[in-house]
């Protein structure tokens, strides 16, 4: 039966795309049977595992609206185990046409009934905004993962978030959990990455990761490639750290 993780975090800029896309090839690589969900109108997770975006003609958009099932807007990657829901701009029309709708915080949640059993992880790429597209996501999620950017205002906006993830719960998922906190765009010569550390520590006590995702070349260069960063390079400290977080999960898990 698949975890259904959604990384979310409603600031922008903190790595949350880069970590589903690279998260969910590691797993992939692990032998992990994964499924990648893009909720975000971007379409970088599409895009980031070498889908065009552009010549999707079924995607998340479709299946939110019941125009479509998961199975019929899911396709293949370069990676044997990923496979992706893909999203392009169809889905900021989402935002205005799910307030009139039914159950509009369950359609990803049902969407995904049937497929959980024949998947090991379900990740969920959210846009960075708290809107109904999000909502979805933790409405159909296991646990929550948070990426945090190792900057000084990392913990901007995250009290904000977790008062969400706790009325999400209170409303449409008792058993939402926090998956884990992740810092990334790390940079451990410096005295402020430290003091953010620390600081994220506090706040999310053991919920933290061990892994850290370090600020890399690579990992800024794989996605105008359409490859994860193990396909990119799989020798750089960023695939290494992706690895490492692949194997905390699993492990954890």
């Amino acid at each position: 039966m698949a975890r259904i993780i959604c990384v979310t975090n409603q600031k922008g800029g903190v790595g949350k795309t880069t970590t589903t896309v690279n998260l969910s090839a590691c797993l992939a690589a692990a032998e992990k049977k994964t499924l990648l969900i893009d909720m975000d109108p971007q379409g970088n997770a599409t895009s980031g595992v070498g889908i065009n975006k552009n010549e999707c003609e079924v995607t998340s958009y479709h299946v939110l609206m019941a125009e479509a099932t998961i199975d019929e807007a899911m396709k293949e990657t370069e990676l044997p185990n990923l496979f992706c829901v893909p999203s392009n701009g169809n889905l900021i029309g989402a935002e205005v046409e799910l307030v009139s709708l039914e159950n509009r915080e369950n359609r990803l949640k049902d969407a995904l009934l049937t497929l959980k059993p024949h998947f090991d992880y379900i990740l969920i790429d959210c846009p960075p905004s708290l809107g109904f597209l999000t909502l979805n996501a933790l409405t159909a999620a296991d646990s929550v993962l948070i990426p945090v950017q190792s900057e000084y205002y990392a913990l901007e906006g995250l009290s904000s978030l977790m008062d969400t993830i706790e009325r999400v719960r209170e409303s449409f998922n008792p058993q939402l959990e926090i998956e884990g906190a992740l810092l990334t765009m790390y940079d451990g010569r410096t005295r402020l990455a430290s003091q953010v550390a620390e600081e994220v520590r506090k706040f999310f006590g053991d919920k933290v990761y061990q892994t850290v995702i370090p600020r890399n070349v690579q990992l800024s260069e794989s996605p105008s490639y359409g490859k994860p960063i193990i396909l990119y390079d799989i020798r750089s400290h960023g695939a290494q750290a992706y690895l490492n977080l692949a194997k905390e999960l699993i492990h954890h898990d």
